[in-house]
């Protein structure tokens, strides 16, 4: 199979989408497809897992490479002759890539991952969301298939009236993610830092932006027996130590790899603030390490996490619940451990290679559909 792979993201950015678009290259090669990767201009490298990298002309907008509109995108398609065109995240650059592979005859998956409501309402922008969904609309309207992470965000598409919708996931490295590293010398090391009177830890594992409402962690100041601790750097960092100055918190910095599955095993509790997430790959990363996680019953945690079993999901609009939730785990050691067997359980049947299968059958689904299409034509 011949693999065009257009993403609004990719390395060296790291988020969600970068996460997934890499995870899939890496399971395109390791399964002997062929892929070219076409990408905003952000000092991405010439190539990934044996695939061609090549950028196109972006502008930074809020520290984010937006790729713009490029003729090279069509010649590139056209030269590669892809079988399928995976477009992530689509807004500029992947509605060209949408509208090129129409052009060609080529079919096309979209993958959605942006919380276009959440975003909107969280700016008090009620008529530029109207806007953004029609936005969202044009752009996946053009596609085959529009792939969505969890079952808020296909409601948002139905309702928006994006047309041919299903549910992709995402995977989790359950190897690198284990309960046993829990007992390494590096998260000991860790603990007996972040935590010197044998505390409990409750961390957060990502970006620091306004839309993570991290601020929320003040809510959990003067908690008895509870130290913080937080992985990730971003715009909000300023806001966010000021919210948290003087409680007992842990700034870690941005982390990767050992490091960042070291921190994981540190822990104690998960917790997570924003209301805008799609997804929520850490929460499954938390899953996987055995740790319970706290999150709002808002979007893609909702999927996540099955309430008083492996995690706790409070009412986000209430303003003592995400302490309660987190006050009574901190409190409650064998229920932490009981709610961390659960989660790690949870996520054994989603391992990237098993989630990645998944999409190549939906690639072949619209391969067979464009085929029928031509063939009735």
């Amino acid at each position: 199979m011949r693999v065009a792979v257009v993403s609004e993201s990719f390395l060296p950015t790291v988020n969600g989408v970068t996460t997934s678009v890499v995870r899939v290259l890496d399971h395109l090669a390791a399964r002997g497809h062929q892929a070219t990767v076409i990408v905003p201009a952000a000092g991405s490298p010439r190539e990934y897992a044996g695939f061609p990298v090549t950028q196109v002309p972006a502008l930074a907008y809020r520290q984010f490479p937006v790729g713009l509109p490029n003729s090279q995108v069509s010649a590139l398609l056209a030269s590669f002759r892809p079988d399928v065109v995976h477009v992530a995240a689509p807004f500029l650059l992947g509605a060209q890539a949408i509208a090129a592979a129409n052009r060609l005859g080529v079919p096309s998956v979209a993958i959605y991952q942006t919380d276009v409501s959440g975003y909107a309402k969280r700016n008090r922008l009620s008529a530029a969301s109207a806007f953004a969904w029609r936005l969202v609309r044009w752009i996946h309207e053009g596609a085959d298939l529009t792939l969505a992470p969890s079952t808020t965000a296909l409601a948002d598409l139905r309702a928006a009236g994006v047309p041919r919708l299903d549910r992709w996931g995402r995977g989790v490295d359950l190897e690198r993610y284990h309960p046993s590293r829990r007992a390494g010398p590096h998260a000991q090391e860790l603990r007996a830092r972040l935590s010197p009177d044998g505390e409990t830890i409750v961390g957060y594992v990502g970006r620091i932006a306004p839309e993570k409402s991290l601020e929320r962690l003040a809510e959990l100041r003067d908690i008895p027996g509870l130290r913080l601790a937080v992985v990730g750097d971003g715009p909000a960092m300023p806001q966010l130590t000021r919210a948290l100055q003087g409680m007992p918190v842990t700034f870690l910095g941005a982390l990767g790899g050992e490091d960042l599955a070291n921190a994981y095993a540190a822990l104690d509790v998960f917790v997570h603030t924003g209301t805008e997430e799609t997804f929520g790959q850490t929460l499954q990363e938390a899953h996987a390490s055995g740790l319970p996680v706290v999150a709002p019953r808002a979007g893609g945690p909702i999927d996540l996490i099955d309430h008083t079993v492996d995690g706790l999901l409070y009412d986000p609009a209430a303003d003592s619940d995400l302490r309660a939730a987190v006050a009574c785990l901190v409190a409650a050691p064998e229920l932490r451990a009981r709610m961390g067997e659960a989660g790690r359980r949870r996520v054994l049947g989603r391992s990237w290679a098993a989630i990645c299968d998944d999409l190549l059958e939906f690639y072949g689904r619209v391969m067979t559909d464009r085929a029928l299409a031509v063939a009735r034509a």
